[in-house]
């Protein structure tokens, strides 16, 4: 069967509230750098208070990756719980206009849609704190059959192993896929997320993901050491593909027994980390919906990565169709 999409995507659908900071700022507040924290809607209040003014933007994870294969020309399907409020509204939008199916059915009743208060540090390092809203109300029965059966790879956002139903959820997803031939990647999201759920996530990725994503600190936080060569290959081990980035030093992708190693792009000046593996990601995921070797998907999610880096936001600010094209990818 002709796939309709080439990647579909579940995750949290969260609107980004992002702002520039210092480490005092940080301290202050108790929020530890580099990491993301669940904070209730009391917390969300004061922080946004105390943060500097920002920017706003649709975001959460997986819904950026989407972005970026739609800007690659990808054919992009996304699911993910908003409420009915203003910043849900401004959500689905937001995904239409960039050309991404989003068919979720809003929740009528119950808490806000999500939102993630990010502060940058001058040395671009982003700190999250993270209200979940109505994410934590995904359900399997928003998991559409018409669009996972009909999805190359689908597309799974490791935050969301947090709550019970939303594992059904993707469980549902990889029998789905599975049932038609397609394949189920995912991404590991955090270290302190693998922290919480190694004991699960482990036998999930054995027997339902083909594709994993994970930074250099998931993936050892997953197998629980400090040798960072030992942790891919006991990752590339139990999946079809790993692919693992190390921010400046590049990433590396792995299959069948095979290691490649690939350069990060060259960026004149890091702004803002935020979104760089999710960016990562759609270029991976769109070079391998178009049957590219492994080396080029990852030159792809490089030269992604490098152009959300170099501004603030977690998505493209330019076509990366035609900036992939003008690097000769």
């Amino acid at each position: 069967m002709t796939a309709l999409y080439d990647v579909a995507g579940i995750g949290n659908a969260i609107v980004d509230v992002i702002a520039q900071c210092d480490d005092a700022f940080l301290a202050k507040e108790g929020l530890t750098k580099g990491s993301m924290a669940l904070i209730d809607p009391a917390r969300a209040g004061t922080l946004y208070d105390a943060m500097a003014a920002g920017i706003e933007a649709s975001g959460g994870s997986v819904a950026n990756t989407m972005a970026g294969i739609a800007s690659f020309g990808g054919k992009a399907a996304y699911i993910g719980k908003v409420a009915d409020d203003q910043l849900g509204r401004v959500f689905r939008h937001d995904m239409k206009a960039i050309g991404c199916v989003f068919t979720t059915p809003a929740l009528a009743e119950g808490p806000a849609t999500a939102q993630s208060l990010i502060n940058v540090t001058p040395d671009a390092q982003r700190t999250m704190s993270t209200y979940l809203g109505a994410c934590v109300e995904l359900t399997s029965a928003d998991v559409d059959p018409e669009i996972i059966e009909a999805a190359q790879i689908s597309y799974l956002e490791g935050y969301l192993f947090d709550p019970p139903e939303a594992r059904r959820a993707f469980a549902k997803a990889a029998a789905l896929a599975h049932g038609s031939g397609r394949k189920i990647a995912m991404t590991l999201s955090d270290s302190f997320m693998v922290d919480r759920h190694r004991s699960a996530l482990l036998p999930f990725i054995e027997t339902q993901c083909d594709i994993v994503f994970a930074n250099d600190a998931e993936v050892c936080s997953l197998f629980e050491t400090d040798d960072f060569d030992a942790a891919v290959k006991a990752l590339a081990e139990r999946c079809e593909i790993a692919a693992i980035t190390r921010g400046e030093k590049g990433s590396i992708a792995a299959s069948s027994g095979q290691l490649y190693e690939i350069s990060a792009y060259p960026v004149e000046k890091v702004v803002d980390t935020t979104g760089a593996g999710d960016q990562y990601a759609a270029g991976f995921l769109y070079g391998l919906s178009q049957g590219l070797p492994l080396p080029v998907c990852g030159q792809l999610g490089s030269l992604a990565a490098a152009e959300v880096i170099d501004h603030y936001g977690p998505r493209p600010q330019v076509n990366l169709r035609e900036l992939a094209a003008k690097n000769g990818l």
